[in-house]
């Protein structure tokens, strides 16, 4: 039969918040209650009959509670199959319970290894006998409701409660799937604790999925899984779509960059910067990335490095844009901002990001390194005559940061902290330069005595003969080209300073 009325069940848990409702209704329908340790305790507690499991098994819980319910009279009430007669004949012949529901939570262990907590208490935390019994009720689903988290409780009343202690078939192979997903993560946890990167396999799971609008198109199913509210408080506006986390995951790696400098404000579109300024106050950083290019501003994704006051948010208000990101707000600025009913207003939160990045190539996925090397001075090589001052080597700096977080090939133009203008994800360095000057130009940028900043080395010395006929002073790039000296020596003819990093940073 699909629909089952349960006459026993089984619980068996780490958290109790929320069960109490469930053990009451399982007590007024007259469905016998197994448990164990603390669950049976906080049974009793309530006032309501519990059958130990030790009973059962006629044996003690042993080995510190390592060894509870791994026994044929648990199991075997369990994983029997009610529709066959040679189950049901040994369930009689042994003595063993018809068990109709399971209730078990697993140890925490992905907390136990976020607090910090030594090997040992995290070793403590590898459920055994719990996820034995998921997978158990979870496999004969036919005969047995699996209910594996607390967050399911409510349903499972609700459920329970309609039906007078009966389920649906429909309903025990939903709640098994819930169960295989709740122990195949749990199992992925572990394994990803233990690997050190000695066994070269990809785990990854992650159980909080969210469906988005759409893709990146329209006719493009999207879904987002992590947790997103880790990273961020959403203060007000719509929902977030697949576009804007890409650029709000660009915007984020891009600021972290210049987490520690004075103010900085950046502005986004389609994955790279359009405006980048540091300055001594953020009103006047957010004026001066907006100048870079106020064209592509429209819609796109702003970010600060520290708190948006009110002059910043006045100014922001004025233009059509759909994230702002910041570390923290002021009152006032915080009203401003959400004048806009569809403003995305996110506070980043101090937290770690991945070390790691994974993405979908052919019928498998690439997995590299997260790209967290930045140029610093100290790496800086001086391989031509003239040596660039120290306002230079700043916007060199600078513009290293920005070319790294730019889609190749790019070349970016910056001059006193301020970006004048990046050529982005170009099949030749020569057009991205280009195409770098040409914007600088249409948004009357003084070239004269701006830096250059190379994503790659230069395969010919093209670009530093274009960059210096129009008016760039220094040079950062990577080196590394058998062609290297044909580059310096044009710089030493012209009065041009450059500096090798020996660290490339392509972005595709």
């Amino acid at each position: 039969m699909s629909t089952k009325k349960a006459t026993s069940a089984l619980i068996s848990v780490f958290h109790k918040d929320g069960l109490e409702p469930i053990v009451k209704k399982f007590n007024e329908l007259g469905i016998t209650i197994y448990s164990t340790g603390g669950t049976e305790k906080f049974i009793k507690d309530l006032g309501i009959d519990v059958v130990p499991v030790e009973d059962v098994t006629s044996y003690p819980s042993i080995l510190g509670g390592r060894v509870k319910t791994l026994h044929p009279k648990v199991f075997g009430g369990i994983l029997n199959r009610q529709d066959n007669e040679t189950d049901v004949a040994q369930l009689e012949e042994f003595e063993i319970p018809q068990i109709d529901i399971v209730i078990v939570d697993l140890y925490p262990f992905e907390k136990t290894v976020a607090s910090g907590a030594s090997e040992q208490d995290i070793i403590e935390k590898i459920d055994i006998g719990g996820i034995s019994l998921i997978r158990a009720a979870a496999k004969n689903f036919k005969d047995v409701l699996c209910v594996s988290s607390m967050e399911d409780y409510a349903e499972v009343l609700e459920i329970i409660t309609n039906g007078g202690g009966s389920t649906t078939l429909e309903e025990r192979k939903r709640f098994a799937t819930k169960s295989f997903n709740i122990s195949s993560h749990y199992d992925t946890a572990i394994f990803n604790y233990f690997n050190q990167g000695e066994i070269p396999a990809l785990k990854m799971s992650e159980t909080n999925g969210k469906t988005l609008r759409y893709g990146e198109n329209p006719h493009q199913k999207g879904y987002f899984y992590g947790d997103f509210d880790a990273i961020f408080n959403k203060l007000h506006g719509k929902e977030l779509s697949y576009n804007n986390l890409l650029d709000v995951d660009s915007a984020v790696n891009l600021m972290e960059e210049f987490k520690d400098d004075a103010p900085t404000f950046a502005i986004l579109k389609h994955n790279n910067a359009c405006g980048l300024a540091q300055r001594d106050t953020i009103h006047q950083a957010y004026i001066d990335a907006l100048a870079g290019d106020p064209v592509s501003a429209f819609g796109g994704i702003l970010i600060s490095n520290v708190e948006i006051d009110k002059p910043t948010a006045e100014e922001i208000h004025q233009l059509f844009c759909e994230v702002v990101i910041a570390p923290s707000y002021s009152e006032e600025a915080l009203e401003i901002l959400k004048g806009k009913k569809n403003r995305i207003i996110l506070v980043q939160n101090d937290i770690a990001l991945p070390s790691n990045q994974v993405r979908t190539c052919l019928n498998g996925v690439l997995v590299q390194d997260k790209d967290n090397r930045t140029d610093a001075v100290e790496d800086l090589q001086y391989v031509t005559d003239k040596k660039p001052t120290q306002e230079e080597i700043e916007d060199l700096i600078f513009a290293s940061k920005l070319c790294k977080h730019t889609k190749s090939n790019t070349i970016v133009l910056a001059k006193n902290k301020q970006l004048c203008a990046s050529g982005t994800g170009q099949t030749s360095r020569v057009d991205a330069l280009n195409q770098a000057i040409h914007k600088a130009n249409h948004f009357n940028f003084d070239l004269n005595g701006a830096v250059m900043a190379s994503d790659a080395f230069f395969p010919f010395p093209d670009c530093v003969e274009i960059s210096h006929k129009n008016g760039i002073s220094s040079v950062i790039q990577p080196g590394g080209s058998i062609k290297d000296q044909l580059s310096i020596d044009y710089c030493n003819e012209n009065n041009v300073s450059m500096v090798m990093t020996g660290t490339r940073h392509f972005k595709h």
